[in-house]
């Protein structure tokens, strides 16, 4: 398999390893990035910690706790009802934005395994561009070209004597 120019797979530092630890972008890839996206990808790699997850628990069993010192009141419920729908409505577009970034760089990956194979269809390298109904017609195609394959290899293995 051909290396590019610059891999250096021998170096943790070109992988951005720092002995297990997650690495944080630095100011002058915070400016290459944008702040949006920088502060997703922060957002979303501490909203992703346990540590994160049992501090949000914690507050959860402090509020719970203090209910009967507030008598239940109505808000006391309206603090968590506020505090967690905004948190949510505001992460909802974080998630969304990781997702797309996630899922681009995956489609640029595969796009690139495949016309890096030597047979393979380069039309599949976009295919997420297509429409819906090109991608419905491209799917039977490829679950007909499957069936053919199959259907091929069965008969392929009944004509084979059995090994004893």
């Amino acid at each position: 398999m051909a290396r590019s120019r610059n891999s250096n797979s021998g170096n943790a530092k070109s992988r951005g390893t720092n002995g297990g630890r997650a690495k944080t972008a630095s100011p002058q890839r915070t400016q290459q990035l944008g702040w949006f996206t920088w502060f997703s990808h922060e957002t979303s790699r501490l909203a992703g910690r346990p540590s994160t997850f049992l501090a949000a628990t914690l507050v959860i069993v402090v509020w719970a706790v203090t209910g009967p010192i507030f008598h239940f009141s109505d808000t006391w419920q309206l603090v968590i009802n506020t505090g967690t729908t905004i948190i949510t409505f505001l992460m909802v577009f974080l998630i969304q934005n990781t997702q797309n970034r996630d899922t681009l760089a995956l489609q640029i990956k595969l796009a690139e395994l495949i016309i890096a194979v030597h047979g393979a269809q380069n039309r599949v390298a976009a295919v997420e561009d297509m429409s819906d109904e090109d991608l419905e017609a491209l799917h039977q195609a490829y679950r007909t070209r499957a069936d053919e394959t199959l259907g091929s290899l069965e008969q392929r293995r009944a004509r084979r004597p059995a090994a004893r």
